[in-house]
């Protein structure tokens, strides 16, 4: 089992014949996930990588049964598409466009919050990865191993740090989440803490957060609260000046919950195993599971 995305999935992308859509969508189709069309308003009809180009989701919809979307639309449009998306019924959508604008993604959450069956991944986000199985963003499949441990992070390149130790270790995958780094994401910390704890084939959770907002100690709360597997947390950040924005645009300390410091002690206190440094990230799951490498 895995968690949002399996090889049974069926992937639209949204903006497909673009730069950024066509080269992401090769290297996912290549990967083997099931790409099975892709959205360019004014191009429907044609095909694009030999698969059918829709001009509308709820088109590509109706005639490829897509459940999945992944955008690559740029920002000043991400919205409206992440919209039609959800209103042309997918159930995963994973928004991996950068700099969509916070009043626009304020209106996106409230409408996708309403729905039942439909989860958001990011914004400015690298996407989620079932291992062996489907690549839905642009993460390196390569360093992907299937395995039984589940990753949610904030920040793609500390994503693949932990993929790569986790496959060293020669423990491996079940699904790889990238939330994203904006003010106002789909998915949390929580949510995709609280899918891996229900998923019966992951036995062990990365949670890799970061400097501003209370995402990780939301997620620590319900961990101590109702947490049956162990978890092993990072923080990035340790050094940041308060006050000033570090790589993500939710990534500012505004007050002291936000720093480093304070949100290690929390995870700590919550019964999370905390790591100061991410090298430690393969050997301390290794060691709590009680693996030898």
């Amino acid at each position: 089992m895995s968690v949002l995305v399996n090889k049974d999935s069926k992937i639209i992308v949204q903006g497909f014949t673009g730069g950024e859509g066509t080269f992401h969508a090769g290297q996912m189709i290549e990967y083997g996930t099931n790409v099975v069309g892709g959205v360019t308003p004014g191009k429907g009809g044609q095909t694009h990588l030999d698969k059918p180009v829709f001009n509308t989701v709820s088109e590509a919809v109706e005639k490829t049964g897509a459940d999945v979307s992944i955008v690559f639309v740029p920002p000043a449009f991400a919205a409206d598409a992440l919209l039609e998306a959800a209103e042309a019924g997918i159930k995963v959508i994973v928004a991996i466009t950068e700099g969509i604008p916070v009043n626009d993604m304020v209106k996106v959450k409230a409408y996708i919050d309403q729905l039942e069956d439909c989860t958001l991944i990011g914004p400015n986000c690298p996407g989620i990865i079932t291992a062996g199985e489907a690549k839905v963003g642009i993460m390196p499949g390569f360093i992907f191993k299937p395995g039984r441990i589940g990753i949610v992070s904030k920040s793609g390149t500390l994503t693949y740090e932990a993929v790569d130790q986790i496959s060293k270790a020669g423990l491996g995958q079940s699904t790889a989440i990238g939330i994203g780094g904006d003010p106002i994401i789909g998915t949390t910390t929580k949510e995709a803490v609280k899918l891996f704890m229900e998923d019966p084939e992951t036995d062990g959770i990365i949670m890799i957060g970061e400097i501003g907002g209370n995402l990780e100690a939301e997620a620590a709360q319900w961990i101590k609260e109702n947490g049956t597997k162990p978890v092993v947390g990072f923080i990035a950040g340790e050094t940041a000046p308060k006050g000033r924005t570090m790589g993500h645009a939710g990534a500012i300390v505004g007050g002291e919950s936000d720093t480093a410091q304070a949100k290690k002690r929390i995870l700590r206190e919550c019964g999370v195993h905390v790591v100061d440094s991410p090298a430690e990230i393969g050997s301390k799951m290794a060691e709590v599971l009680g693996v030898t490498a």
